[in-house]
């Protein structure tokens, strides 16, 4: 194989891995925990559809054919589990209300589970480029600038800085009266419902996607409870409990191993009822695979809520823009009296607006602060040199 052929091998992977238009926190729930889910469900349908996922025997050694043909009704049908200490139910109703029925769909849950927690993302690609900017190339370019020299460094940083200005100014009003005031007004608390001209569009869709993604991970539970029979919300707390107690572990009711199966015969006009032991090795991992996903689920629903609340907030307070604009260009002595500051903060509230922040800030989230302060002071210097810019009217393009 040639070098030239794995480099590309390396950069189709790199297309499909992710893009970079999200945080690490979007990207734990729609790339890694859809590739777990993904890699369990080629797994455990690999062990299903190719190996022998279930067993079954009589005491009184029946035939082959018998055998045969209770071992496939029994992994299509249901088995149920009862205790070895335990005495076998009399009654077929309560026999068959201690079904296992999820067992043979493990693969299909997973890979139902991993789309869910696709879905979020998808919405996220198809819209935001409505916006009128590609935010994936821009932080893609931050990110290849990183590595070149320092030319090349400035000059992409001063390709992209006149980008955001051209998409900036595209996106302004192009009149300036009460309604367009009232509305502006409103879409500070209804950011997605006011559109691009508001300056609200990007930063409003993103917030919507974040609860997305948390109404997403916290729906999972109740979803695989309902599927489970029940007790999929308690499961990590009897791990916890049950850690001491390791016969009680093994001998688990949700993910049995030796299970029972009930079948009838015809002979003739008559029934014969058989009663199987069958063993299901592929529980084994199932444990394991649900045991590890209820911890992680916890642990993504967790970070996801800290995430989607932190960007509300920084949604929500009136100064965070002017904060985060006057931060970097402090660092950078761009601020050298109260005109600076007053005229910083005309830039963040007219000029940047929520989705130009937004884009800083998903960028500062994929590269560094060296990145995004020499990106923001080329926005400062071009906004600047607006001629509008010193008597205040650079509310609206004109």
């Amino acid at each position: 194989m040639s070098i030239n052929a794995i480099v590309a091998g390396f950069a189709t992977y790199s297309k499909l891995q992710s893009s970079h238009d999200d945080d690490r926190i979007d990207r734990l729930n729609h790339l890694y925990t859809v590739t777990i889910l993904v890699v369990f469900a080629i797994f455990v349908g690999g062990g299903q559809y190719v190996g022998t996922p279930i067993e079954c025997t009589h005491s009184t050694q029946p035939d082959a054919a018998l055998r045969t043909y209770a071992k496939t009704y029994c992994w299509v049908a249901n088995t149920y589990y009862v205790p070895m200490k335990n005495e076998l139910p009399s009654n077929i109703i309560r026999r068959e209300s201690l079904e296992l029925s999820y067992y043979q769909w493990v693969p299909i849950i997973l890979l139902f589970m991993a789309l869910l927690f696709k879905l979020p993302s998808i919405c996220w690609r198809l819209l935001s480029g409505a916006s009128g900017i590609d935010l994936d190339k821009i932080v893609s370019l931050t990110l290849e600038s990183q590595m070149g020299d320092h030319t090349r460094h400035r000059e992409t940083v001063q390709q992209i800085a006149d980008y955001m200005d051209r998409w900036l100014d595209a996106h302004r009003q192009y009149h300036w009266n009460v309604m367009v005031r009232i509305r502006q007004k409103i879409s500070k608390l209804c950011c997605f419902c006011f559109g691009k001209r508001h300056g609200c569009y990007l930063s409003g869709l993103y917030l919507v996607v974040k609860l997305g993604y948390s109404i997403n991970v916290i729906s999972q539970f109740f979803i695989l409870n309902r599927i489970m029979g029940g007790w999929w919300n308690i499961f990590g707390m009897e791990i916890l409990t049950g850690l001491t107690n390791t016969r009680e572990r093994r001998e688990s009711p949700y993910f049995p191993k030796v299970t029972l199966c009930d079948f009838e015969i015809r002979q003739l006009n008559n029934l014969q009822r058989w009663t199987f032991q069958c063993v299901l090795p592929i529980n084994l991992f199932n444990e394991q695979i649900f045991s590890f996903l209820w911890f992680w689920f916890i642990f993504v629903a967790c970070m996801t809520i800290f995430s989607f609340g932190l960007w509300v907030a920084r949604a929500i307070v009136r100064n965070s823009r002017s904060r985060y604009v006057r931060k970097f260009l402090k660092a950078q002595g761009e601020l050298t009296g109260e005109e600076d500051k007053r005229l910083a903060d005309r830039f963040a509230d007219h000029y940047l607006r929520d989705d130009g922040i937004f884009v800083l800030r998903v960028v500062a989230k994929n590269s560094n602060n060296v990145v995004i302060s020499d990106l923001l002071l080329q926005l400062w210097r071009l906004y600047k040199s607006k001629p509008l810019v010193r008597t205040g009217a650079d509310e609206v393009l004109v």
